[in-house]
């Protein structure tokens, strides 16, 4: 073998073998008969035909030419990590990026268990809860806010009084009752 294999020359130029193999097949590589890459020559040619436009360039100074992750994104990492139960040790900048993904698959995998609960019915949504709540007191409201026009002929001739007197006793008492249940309470 007079040159580098398609491993060897991605390694040399710091790009994936998959992307030594298209640069191949499209013809920006030199290659030698033995179909080895000729590195030198093949280092020009990508220079010669590369837009540096479309070129990603590796950050200087930095592990793997990655970004480095703000430092109030690493503290909401580690309080997720540590809320379940993950420990991560303290390492540089290139252990950011692992923590960082450890907390994308962990906040992944709570979503899902969400998504499974609110399937299983055991979560419900916020704002239909309230609605139902609403209604359900509203209905109670109004079913005693009805009860002494109903009860008070039936109560009135058990007791011997008039009709209309008695639906007025039971009225001003149901309504203090439910203004009393109005009030907001402090519960210690």
């Amino acid at each position: 073998m007079q040159g580098m294999s398609e491993r060897q020359y991605a390694a040399h130029v710091g790009l994936s073998r998959g992307a030594i193999q298209k640069a191949k097949r499209a013809g920006r590589l030199v290659l030698f008969p033995d179909d080895s890459i000729d590195a030198e020559a093949s280092d020009r040619r990508r220079a010669e035909t590369t837009d540096l436009s479309k070129s990603r360039p590796k950050a200087a100074g930095r592990p793997g030419g990655m970004k480095p992750v703000p430092a109030a994104v690493i503290a909401s990492a580690n309080e997720t990590l540590r809320e379940n139960g993950v420990t991560v040790p303290e390492v540089g900048e290139a252990g950011a990026y692992m923590k960082a993904k450890t907390f994308n698959e962990i906040m992944k995998a709570q979503e899902r268990k969400l998504g499974l609960q609110i399937k299983r019915g055991e979560l419900v949504d916020r704002n239909r809860a309230i609605s139902l709540v609403f209604r359900l007191a509203r209905e109670e409201r109004d079913a005693w806010v009805n009860w002494p026009a109903r009860v008070a002929a039936l109560m009135a001739a058990e007791l011997g009084t008039e009709t209309a007197a008695m639906q007025k006793v039971l009225e001003a008492h149901v309504r203090a009752h439910l203004e009393e249940l109005a009030q907001p309470r402090i519960a210690l």
